[in-house]
């Protein structure tokens, strides 16, 4: 392990504030942020904006100017080595000079994985990696889960009555949060690359399921709400109505089904994918997830669904993240539940880590991950 100073550690703690900034808006690239130092002090610093603009390195080279001569850079991600919409970043930090390089972590994407490394130390150049490791991968879930393993990361987003209920037999479910947990759900919106829902929430409740800028209580909330994710509606035997409020958003609206009978649905504008059904004449969770990730380039997934759909990517053990978000109210035994999960013996219970834990207005926000294979 390296022995960090404490100026490291300070210089890689603002890449990392850097890289943060991109939260909203570098999909399907990672977030990035990068800070160069010469002499003791910063002389350049830069992230990732958006995909097909400069990447974080160089942002930051392009502020420093001849500074960089001779600097160190941090970068929260190991500098890139091949051609994509941009140069690759290793190149530039090499033309610049930069006596040294300090990485948070070693790129996952294939293409990389270490080959910016050691294209930068066949240049000479000192390198490091592994600086505030943790922090720097917790920026990146999904990218970093899609390249290891082919899969986006699942978040699974439920909004519950203190007695774990969802909505009335009805199906009458507004409001159960406030709006501070509701603008909370906007930003999750936000920063997924896609959001999943099953057609029988769009039957009962006709939701956008669009990020709203009005509600999004971000800077530059506007320009964030351009960039609209995914909308993907899971609906094995296309009941989706022409009507329905998601196929009048902007952006795209993507309808799986299992059914042939898809013409209508394209007509009024949806983009449509047809899997063969699994033997419950349902579209397959797992090769779903596969091609959204392969051909989607779908890094964080948000799930705003039904009991149904959510009890089903639990059991599929497939969800990553739930985060739930429960009011201070009762809506009694009679209400539906907040997952569907045919369990009936003590040891089938899915147990839940608390990663997070905190009140917006009224309501209890928890950010939990499954523990599959658990329970005792």
């Amino acid at each position: 392990m390296a022995d960090w100073t404490v100026a490291d550690r300070t210089y890689m703690a603002r890449a990392l504030q850097l890289a943060a900034k991109g939260t909203w808006t570098t999909d399907p690239n990672p977030r990035v942020g990068c800070v160069l130092v010469h002499g003791g002090r910063i002389v350049g610093e830069g992230y990732h904006r958006r995909a097909g603009e400069g990447h974080a390195e160089v942002n930051a080279l392009s502020q420093a100017g001849s500074s960089a001569n001779g600097a160190t850079a941090y970068v929260t991600l190991e500098p890139c080595s091949h051609f994509g919409r941009t140069p690759p970043c290793a190149e530039a930090l090499i033309n610049a000079g930069v006596s040294r390089v300090v990485s948070a972590m070693v790129d996952p994407n294939p293409q990389v994985a270490g080959r910016g490394i050691e294209r930068l130390q066949a240049a000479g150049i000192e390198t490091q990696s592994g600086l505030l490791e943790a922090e720097a991968a917790s920026l990146n879930p999904g990218f970093i889960k899609r390249m290891r393993t082919g899969l986006p990361f699942v978040r699974v987003k439920l909004a519950s009555s203190l007695d774990g209920r969802t909505a009335m037999d009805s199906g009458e479910s507004q409001w159960i949060t406030g709006p501070a947990a509701r603008a909370d759900v906007q930003q999750l919106r936000a920063r997924s690359s896609a959001v999943l829902t099953g057609v029988e929430s769009i039957l009962h409740d006709d939701s956008a399921l669009t990020v709203r800028s009005n509600e999004l209580k971000l800077a530059d909330a506007e320009a964030i709400a351009q960039r609209q994710p995914l909308r993907v509606v899971l609906d094995s035997r296309a009941r989706l109505p022409m009507t329905a409020r998601i196929l009048q958003q902007p952006g795209r609206t993507m309808v799986v089904t299992c059914s042939e009978d898809t013409a209508a649905l394209t007509q009024a504008g949806a983009e449509v994918k047809q899997f063969a059904a699994d033997s419950d004449g349902r579209v397959p969770l797992l090769p779903l997830l596969r091609w959204l990730a392969a051909e989607q380039q779908c890094n964080e997934l948000l799930v705003e669904t039904g009991a149904n759909l959510a009890g089903a990517l639990l059991q599929a053990q497939v969800v990553d993240e739930l985060v739930v978000y429960q009011a201070m109210t009762l809506l009694g035994s009679d209400a539906r539940p907040l997952v569907s999960l045919p369990l009936t013996k003590m040891q089938q219970q899915v147990r839940l880590q608390r990663l997070d834990s905190r009140w917006l207005g009224d309501d209890l926000k928890l950010t939990l991950r499954p523990e599959y294979g658990a329970a005792h």
